[in-house]
């Protein structure tokens, strides 16, 4: 399945602010900032990778509903969401 650059902006753009963010714990870390601050920004990364890859499926999910020959059937896309759990 391909994904249309178009569809995909707003998840290009959340995972351009992921990493974004994933720098500054990186920053974080080599700066030698309180753990509480590193932990707060790295779940704040993990949830947006998260919302990304559920972003992702959920366009398979539609693509794959109204393609007459789906490319990934049930089965392959429920390890695809579970993969993200």
């Amino acid at each position: 399945m391909d994904l249309d650059p178009t569809d995909m902006k707003p998840v290009i753009n959340r995972l351009r602010r992921a990493q974004g963010q994933l720098a500054a714990v990186t920053r974080m870390i080599e700066e030698g900032k309180d753990c509480k601050s590193v932990v707060t920004q790295l779940a704040a990364v993990s949830s947006a990778l998260d919302r990304a890859g559920f972003s992702i499926i959920a366009t398979a999910l539609q693509h794959c509903m109204t393609q007459e020959d789906p490319s990934l059937d049930q089965a392959e896309l429920e390890k695809l969401f579970l993969s993200l759990a």
